[in-house]
């Protein structure tokens, strides 16, 4: 009986034990982690779009801001207050406009620093590791990386560089590096290949603009540094179309009597 009574003793306490437990509350789950905007689809760049003052209030020291996106250009011996470097500015006059319209200089595309603010549209393609960007413009096409990767020691310089990009917040910091020496502000002005970009992109609030302001340094040439604010709006069922250059059509300009080609 002594034993009887000890198993029963043992049994409601574990039913008092186990009853309590119950009631414990569960432990709160963890917050799900945000996802980051998605910039993928077609956009069209509009000139129309305000500054984003969040991008600009990033923008470094010693950086003034060129207003020639879009169609709008520098005439020759304009550059937005950028400070040139004597030997930059001294071949900036040696700048011949008819030179890029030869068959040879005609279809070559420019790097990213003046291609993406010129006057066409891109398309995006977003995943968690990397982010495609295509340029109507030359049919050029972006890869930013988003997994830490580097570039190897022997990366090849090219229009497009080697893009690597991480999130901060909503927004999407891209530093370019390892492109060709082109031009800035086609006017004379060219950058070497050892220029610098910084990008920040984020979308507008309404959702449907994306917002970028595009940093350049280059201490080879320049004395300070560039920046662009840049802004496309979503055009939902578009594509981005082959650009399709024609080095032919460079004979349909002439300089003006006086004037050769060099």
């Amino acid at each position: 009986m002594r034993g009887l009574a000890s198993s029963m003793l043992m049994l409601l306490a574990c039913v008092a034990g186990c009853t309590q437990q119950s009631h414990t509350p569960p432990a709160p789950a963890a917050p799900p982690v945000a996802a980051h905007p998605d910039f993928s689809g077609f956009w069209n760049l509009d000139v129309k779009v305000p500054r984003d003052p969040q991008l600009m209030a990033k923008v470094a020291p010693n950086t003034v801001f060129l207003d020639d996106t879009g169609p709008v250009e520098f005439p020759a011996g304009e550059f937005g207050g950028l400070k040139l470097k004597p030997v930059a500015l001294e071949a900036a006059r040696k700048w011949n406009p008819y030179q890029q319209l030869t068959i040879e200089n005609a279809c070559k595309p420019p790097s990213i620093v003046y291609a993406m603010q010129g006057p066409f549209p891109i398309e995006v393609f977003q995943s968690e590791k990397f982010i495609v960007i295509k340029l109507e413009y030359y049919d050029m096409v972006r890869i930013i990386f988003l997994d830490g990767r580097q570039p190897e020691s022997d990366y090849p310089h090219s229009p497009v560089g080697f893009s690597a990009g991480h999130w901060e917040g909503d927004t999407l910091v891209v530093e370019t590096t390892h492109l060709e020496a082109a031009t800035i502000t086609n006017n004379g002005l060219d950058h070497t290949d050892g220029v610098r970009v910084i990008e920040r992109f984020k979308l507008g609030a309404d959702g449907k603009t994306l917002v970028s302001t595009q940093e350049f340094e280059d201490p080879a040439v320049l004395d300070n540094r560039g920046v662009r604010f840049i802004a496309w709006r979503k055009q939902p069922g578009q594509h981005v179309y082959p650009y399709e250059c024609d080095p032919g059509f460079a004979g349909n300009y002439s300089p003006p009597k006086g004037k050769k080609k060099k």
